[in-house]
Formats: C-alpha cells, structure tokens, sequence
C-alpha cells in the first residue's frame, strides 16, 4: 500500500504525542518535529506508511535518549487486557461458533493502537469487545478463514500491538498453538509487541515466538532477519494483525488474512469499507498451499 498525502498530518500528530511519551518539553518537540518535516519532504510516497513511521520514531529515541516512550503504556494495557481474559475466554468456549467468536474478539484489541489513537480510555476497549460480538463486519471472510485454518499445518500470526497480545492469545488458542509461531518486533516502536510484551501477557508460554529481526512497525520484508523470512515463506497461513501490517503487506502475493479495524479513512478507502468497520480479508486470488 502506498502512503497518501492525508497520511502526513497522521504522521505529524504521532510524532508530538510520541515526544510527549518520551518526557520532552517544546525544546525537544520543536528539535523533532523540524527534523521530521525535512525528512517528510524527501519521502517516496510510493513506499508504505510504516516505512516513514520507522524513520520518526528512531529520530524520537535518538533525540529524546528514551528507548521506548510507550512503554509503561504497553505495561498498563498488558495488565488491564489480562484481567479481562477470564471473561473473554469464557465468551469463547460458550459461543456457538468459538472461532467466529475469538476473530471477533481479536479484532476488537486492535482498538489499542496508540500509533492512531492518543489516548483510549479502558472503556472505549470495552465498548470495542461490546461492539465487535455483535457487528457486521466490513469484510467477513470468516468461512474461508476457517476452512484454512482448519488445513493449515504451519500458520504464522504476525501480532501488533501490546494489550492487543492478549485477545490474540485468545484465538490463538482456540485455533491450536502447535501449529502457530507467534512473530513480534525485535525492538520497541510505538506500542507494538516485542518478546517483552510476551512475556508479560502470557503469551510465550502458549505458543512460540520470533522476533522479526526489526524494529519497523508492520512487516517490512526486505527489513526482516532470514529466520523470520523462512517461516514466512514456508508458513500455509499467514495471519497478519492490524493497520500497519496490511499497510506494509497488503501487495504480497502470499495467503495472508488481514485482521483489522479499518481506523482510518485512508485504510478503509483501500480496503472498501467504512472507517470503524472490523475486517476479515483473506488475501483474493491467491491460491493457499494446503
């Protein structure tokens, strides 16, 4: 996906709330922000969105010495998503369709998005679970899905965001561990899953996991270590989580089924939805090596 020119204001809002994550006054939030605008000029908007977002958040950690300005966020939605899980769970195993049921779920973490968000409110991921069991999806490819994940022997779960681990857990489970590895980021960038945030939700002692050899937010392949890069393409199944992974794979010829809420206007126009809307999107036209 190419980045559009409504993705610069985005981008720009990122990086003020970012500085703020990072404990710095207008000196530091002016340093920044005239480097970013430089950097803004010179960039290919026929390259992703996470490919400038990369670019923003190391000229963040380097300025402001802070090595991850969203931390202690990740930490507290970590948490506040693990005192959900109980209930979450037991939604699940009661439901008439458990797979259904957990995408739904798994799609509703994906409110917990501090790269388009500033602030969410633990009751605005409540109404999000509230909302997601009962919406009619924009993209529902929930039969297809399931009929591949059923004969998928190999399925690589590339996850997003932190307090979000938890709901892909969720489904993860209900899916069957043995047969997913789990790939976070090697290094933090905004508030997506790094093995630290595994280890915190739970998620490692489920399922493996890798890191994908980079610190980009979504999937930028030519970026990604060779271990990562094998089991993507030996993987029958890739779930990818999120806006920026369908941002930095939504052209790969690959089996690939995008889990989303559309949360922008540009991410719906492209999808073909409405902004809000939760996605199910089975890559078309790519045959599944099953």
């Amino acid at each position: 996906m190419k980045t559009s020119l409504n993705c610069i204001p985005c981008l720009l809002n990122q990086t003020l709330s970012a500085c703020e994550m990072a404990g710095g006054g207008d000196t530091l939030k002016e340093k920044v922000m005239r480097t970013v605008l430089a950097k803004l000029a010179e960039m290919d908007l026929n390259a992703s969105p996470p490919v400038m977002a990369s670019e923003i958040h190391r000229i963040i950690r380097r300025e402001s010495g802070c090595i991850d300005p969203y931390r202690e966020l990740k930490r507290e939605y970590n948490d506040f998503a693990l005192s959900l899980y109980d209930d979450l769970k037991d939604i699940v195993e009661k439901s008439s369709n458990p797979l259904d049921t957990a995408v739904r779920l798994a799609i509703a973490g994906n409110i917990i998005d501090f790269g388009v968000f500033s602030e969410i409110g633990h009751d605005r991921v409540r109404e999000s679970i509230e909302q997601a069991l009962v919406a009619e999806p924009g993209i529902d490819n929930i039969k297809e899905l399931s009929g591949v994940v059923s004969e998928a022997e190999k399925i690589l779960y590339l996850g997003d965001n932190a307090g979000e681990i938890v709901f892909d857990r969720i489904l993860i489970e209900t899916i069957g561990a043995e047969k997913i590895v789990f790939a976070v980021k090697s290094g933090p960038v905004i508030n997506d899953v790094t093995m630290e945030d595994g280890l915190q939700s739970g998620m490692s002692d489920y399922v493996k996991m890798i890191d994908n050899g980079s610190d980009d937010p979504g999937t930028i392949l030519e970026k990604c270590s060779p271990d990562f890069l094998r089991e993507y393409e030996t993987a029958d199944l890739i779930i990818a989580k999120g806006q920026g992974n369908y941002e930095s794979l939504s052209s790969q010829e690959r089996c690939i089924c995008f889990l989303l809420m559309a949360k922008c206007p540009v991410i719906a126009d492209h999808i073909g939805c409405q902004a809000g809307d939760l996605i199910i999107k089975l890559k078309e036209n790519v045959k599944c090596r099953i």
